[in-house]
């Protein structure tokens, strides 16, 4: 019988970081990993305290001799197992500040890595990390999921094949409103680490959210950004870190970009929205609705396109990242399956010994995930001398 995962004739196995009881993202990662039935959970690190650890892993089905009490324990006790009972590869769902020691021991240790956004603490970090994978020869893939679903696939193809001409401007935004309260006082979990510089890095809302408008915008239109301006604000009295933010980015060409993030904007959810301006039509799509996506032309009336993967005008990518005939909602978990997939794809050829590609993926990969952490860095750096262009271009970068 064919199986998903080709010649090794069996599920990939996971290795989950973070994700202990209280998780939100954790809980995300380990369902999109086991969405196509390509990959099971077998072990798990799953909390820095050690009974949580413990106390999590009967909900993921880890056996209780690989519910193990730190990222470094698992490690060292799964390269004792024979290897074809060890991991494959290990997904990082911890605060920011944890992301970097178990992505390099990780990679020491031979596995490939899946990690959640932003990728590292910090830029230094970020750096380390390019050098890590690119001697390690792992996969590594950075989970900005907005780029899984699958009309932002075909939004992508569209603009690379030249379908919306020159790209001259890209508005992008993603606005929330659920920390204009200090939850931080209130010992809500999620609140107390993003809100923490100790654990989130030099950046609030921007960290945790600008950086999905910057990516969205890059990976869709493979443009490169020369500089940035940014001017961030704490609206909450007391919070140490931003949570409202714009920045103004130049691009090549001549064009120009904006990115907005807010975390207290009263009634809003997770309205991440973009818009995409050519000299032969302008493109829109929002996360809220993300089964739409509009294309505007001068003297045409506008196209409105659904999520089709039977209809004659969705792409190739388009059709790829689709799971369920037209009508049928996809959307967050499937988005998240979708760089799960792609990764796994590459994670085989590894295992097979095949040549797989490392930089032009269909997936976030290291280098998206270091320019990310150079954009928030630059726009911290801008902000504190009230806005001051400074440079964005990552010398890594890809298109």
């Amino acid at each position: 019988m064919e199986t998903l995962n080709g010649p090794l004739n069996r599920k990939l196995r996971m290795g989950l970081v973070g994700g202990g009881i209280g998780s939100f993202i954790g809980r995300v990662h380990a369902t999109a990993a086991i969405m196509d039935g390509r990959a099971e959970v077998v072990a798990g690190a799953l909390s820095s305290d050690p009974e949580r650890a413990k106390a999590s892993a009967p909900s993921y089905g880890i056996a209780p001799d690989r519910a193990y009490t730190s990222y470094q324990e698992m490690i060292e006790k799964e390269l004792q197992r024979p290897e074809e009972e060890r991991i494959d590869f290990i997904s990082i769902t911890t605060p920011n500040h944890v992301h970097f020691p178990v992505a390099k021991a990780a990679l020491e240790a031979g596995f490939n890595v899946i990690c959640d956004k932003p990728m590292t603490f910090d830029f230094d970090q970020a750096q380390q990390l390019v050098e890590l994978v690119e001697k390690s020869g792992a996969v590594f893939a950075l989970t900005h999921n907005y780029t899984g679903y699958p009309l932002i696939r075909h939004a992508r193809q569209m603009i690379l094949n030249g379908e919306l001409g020159e790209i001259q401007a890209i508005r992008s935004s993603y606005i929330q409103g659920w920390l204009r309260r200090r939850l931080e006082q209130e010992n809500q979990k999620q609140a107390a680490w993003r809100t923490d510089p100790s654990k989130s890095g030099a950046a609030g809302a921007f960290g945790d959210i600008g950086t999905h408008a910057f990516n969205l915008g890059r990976y869709m239109t493979g443009i490169l950004p020369e500089s940035v301006s940014c001017n961030l604000r704490i609206f909450a009295p007391g919070r140490q870190l931003d949570d409202y933010g714009v920045a103004v980015i130049r691009y090549e060409k001549n064009a120009l970009g904006t990115v907005t993030a807010s975390q207290i904007s009263h009634g809003r959810e997770n309205d991440l929205f973009i818009e995409i301006d050519g000299t032969e039509g302008s493109l829109q799509w929002r996360q809220e609705d993300p089964s739409v996506r509009i294309l505007r032309r001068n003297g045409q009336p506008h196209q409105m396109i659904t999520r089709d993967p039977n209809a004659p005008f969705i792409n190739e990518a388009g059709k790829a990242a689709c799971r369920l005939p037209s009508g049928h909602p996809e959307g967050f978990f499937e988005a998240f399956a979708n760089v799960y997939r792609a990764a796994f794809d590459a994670i085989v050829k590894r295992i097979a010994g095949e040549p797989f590609e490392t930089r032009d993926t269909i997936y976030p990969n290291v280098y998206d995930g270091a320019e990310g952490m150079y954009f928030i860095q630059q726009c911290v750096e801008s902000s504190r001398q009230d806005g001051a262009w400074l440079p964005l271009r990552y010398e890594k970068a890809r298109r």
